[in-house]
């Protein structure tokens, strides 16, 4: 049995505080909003899993110390882009427990990743990146799923693994920080092409094209940015790609559908209600790529569609008349 802190209290925290106090573990999740707190405490309901009962052993509070008092290990489940504020506000707190990153994407002023982030904060943490194939919805009800946990630390390998690990989720382990976060923001963005490309009814040949080849370009630019390319075509890629872009459980296919719908950028904002972390993923892409001269011609399109007013469907005939090429 684990002490347990989760900061962030949206649906994937709220997943992975069901899922380990179903193993025995006591787990408190930190959370912005009070209501939202008292939602779990008081009903023990989480309003973005609303057809689920979260156990007595989990807890919420608005206080970083209460939270993370005592605890073995802290996962940080927020949205990147609030990531180096919150970390400042609770890193006074934070002993000797390693920090494993659950969320998935990149700081946008500073093209960082999340882990950089981290250490910057907090020098001295052992930090590590659990990532992979995996909703919260079905987290969330025990469906069997299966992780990867990526450190340069060996007993943080091993403390996840073995806390984490049952018949309902497997927990495989990577030395290759980099990559598995990388994977797990990358994909974001072709699981958003994904959506556009349903919205605008393309069929399954197209799919299997865009997860083709938007994985060589997670690949080639993950590997620029420091990543094994090995990684992107485990769990962490084209594991967590495939579930991403298939899904409807994702929200950031969903965005992309709406947009793909005709829908504003805006329009598609409002309608998720949850943060959509490939919007800004698609930026940060784009000017890394630009950076190291990485080609990159799906995100390229995607960027010019959600910034620089390119029709969708005008977008997919620039990908199907490019230059032949090799594959």
């Amino acid at each position: 049995m684990k002490n347990v802190a989760i900061i962030g209290s949206g649906s994937w925290g709220v997943a992975l505080a069901i899922y380990l106090a179903s193993l025995g573990n006591n787990v408190k999740i930190w959370s912005f909003m009070q209501e939202e707190a008292d939602l779990i405490n008081n009903e023990k309901k989480c309003k973005f899993l609303p057809n689920v009962k979260i156990p007595e052993n989990v807890v919420c509070t608005t206080d970083y110390k209460e939270a993370i008092d005592g605890t073995d290990f802290i996962l940080h489940v927020t949205p990147s882009k609030f990531t180096r504020n919150i970390v400042r506000e609770y890193k006074k707190y934070v002993t000797n427990q390693p920090i494993i990153i659950c969320s998935k994407g990149f700081e946008k002023d500073t093209l960082k990743t999340l882990d950089e982030v981290i250490s910057e904060e907090i020098p001295n943490a052992k930090i590590g990146v659990l990532s992979g194939p995996s909703h919260a919805e079905e987290v969330s009800i025990l469906i069997q799923t299966v992780l990867v946990v990526a450190s340069k630390h060996d007993d943080v390998l091993s403390l996840i693994q073995d806390t984490f690990m049952s018949t309902k989720m497997r927990i495989y382990t990577s030395k290759d920080v980099k990559g598995v976060e990388l994977g797990g923001a990358l994909k974001n963005i072709i699981a958003f092409c994904a959506g556009v490309a349903a919205g605008i009814g393309l069929g399954d040949n197209a799919f299997a094209a865009l997860i083709t080849r938007g994985l060589t370009e997670i690949s080639r630019l993950g590997v620029e940015l420091g990543g094994d390319k090995n990684t992107f075509y485990g769990l962490s890629g084209l594991g967590d790609l495939v579930v991403t872009c298939l899904s409807e459980h994702s929200r950031n296919r969903k965005a992309g559908k709406l947009i793909g719908q005709g829908k504003t950028l805006e329009e598609t904002k409002q309608e998720v209600g949850m943060t959509i972390e490939s919007i800004d993923n698609i930026e940060v892409a784009k000017e890394l790529a630009d950076k190291f001269n990485v080609d990159v011609p799906i995100i390229n399109a995607v960027y010019d569609t959600l910034y620089n007013g390119l029709d969708p469907k005008k977008g997919i005939d620039i990908l199907m008349t490019r230059d032949k090429k090799f594959e």
